[in-house]
């Protein structure tokens, strides 16, 4: 299918986009990667009068380390989240997750942010910023404001961005020490949408889990924070029997549907294998360096 016609506009400042924006009454898209404006366009989901290519501001560009943690431009890539050596040291939950993001020609294009605001709940990004308390720079008409992750991913593909606002970067906070953090998906081939995935961020400390975030995808309408699995593994070791523990009471965090693809009930089976593979694969980690 062919798209709807459309006037197209190359911005070259985050003031003069939001400016563009105004001026066509709320009827515009933003443009960057294109991966999921491009397909919606040609099947006629959407049909705005203007895109606004936002794909060169400099405002949206980088990944620094700052002293509030590290801070990635929405424009970064998929590619620079899976290389960048910043991000492997400083979120290398990202980098591990990124390995998993469909493939190498879409993950050169696509952008970080533009994964985020599009807030697929099958997608590995979201699952991962939640689980590592992100923070996200927004700027629109009225200015530019701070929202945290636990209020940004509102519902299936629904954001807390309002009509005219950008996402100008992500603030990941700095990793606490004796931190283990895991990823993993299940998946019928290598870049394909999971049929469930996993981020596992904990705080060990002498042998116990002090601090726990775990949040999955593809499971509801947003990236699923398991919060009683969380609770059980708090003061606790990272050992075998609170590993099956915490796999028991999953089904009280999670209650995917039936859709075409898989029933509900085998996407939970399979989330708490994949729950029980990440947490003894850390507590393999743990007790290693604890011999050394």
């Amino acid at each position: 299918m062919k798209p709807p016609p459309f006037d197209y506009q190359l911005a070259d400042s985050v003031s003069q986009a939001l400016d563009l924006y105004a001026r066509s009454e709320g009827d515009a898209l933003w443009l960057a990667g294109g991966h999921s404006i491009v397909p919606s366009l040609a099947l006629r989901l959407q049909a705005p009068s203007l895109l606004i290519d936002i794909s060169r501001l400099p405002e949206l560009m980088g990944i620094t380390l700052t002293e509030e943690g590290l801070r990635i431009g929405a424009l970064a890539t998929h590619a620079q989240i899976l290389s960048d050596p910043l991000v492997r040291t400083h979120a290398p939950l990202l980098s591990e997750a990124a390995a998993h993001v469909a493939h190498p020609a879409i993950r050169n294009r696509a952008t970080f942010g533009g994964n985020l605001v599009l807030a697929d709940p099958a997608s590995e990004f979201p699952a991962v910023v939640r689980c590592l308390d992100a923070v996200f720079d927004i700027v629109g008409p009225e200015g530019a404001r701070q929202v945290g992750v636990e209020d940004f991913f509102l519902d299936l593909f629904t954001t807390a961005l309002e009509p005219g606002e950008i996402l100008r970067s992500v603030l990941i906070p700095p990793a606490p020490a004796s931190l283990r953090c895991g990823f993993d998906e299940l998946a019928r081939r290598h870049g394909d949408f999971a049929m469930v995935g996993a981020a596992v961020w904990l705080v060990v400390a002498e042998g116990v889990t002090t601090e726990a975030r775990i949040c999955f995808h593809s499971v509801g309408p947003t990236p699923m924070r398991a919060t009683l699995v969380e609770e059980a593994l708090r003061g606790r070791p990272l050992a075998a029997d609170e590993i099956n523990a915490a796999q028991a009471v999953l089904g009280n965090d999670l209650d995917p549907a039936d859709d075409v693809t898989l029933p509900g009930a085998t996407r939970l089976h399979l989330a708490r294998v994949l729950l029980g593979r990440i947490l003894h694969r850390l507590a393999g980690q743990t007790a290693m360096e604890t011999a050394a």
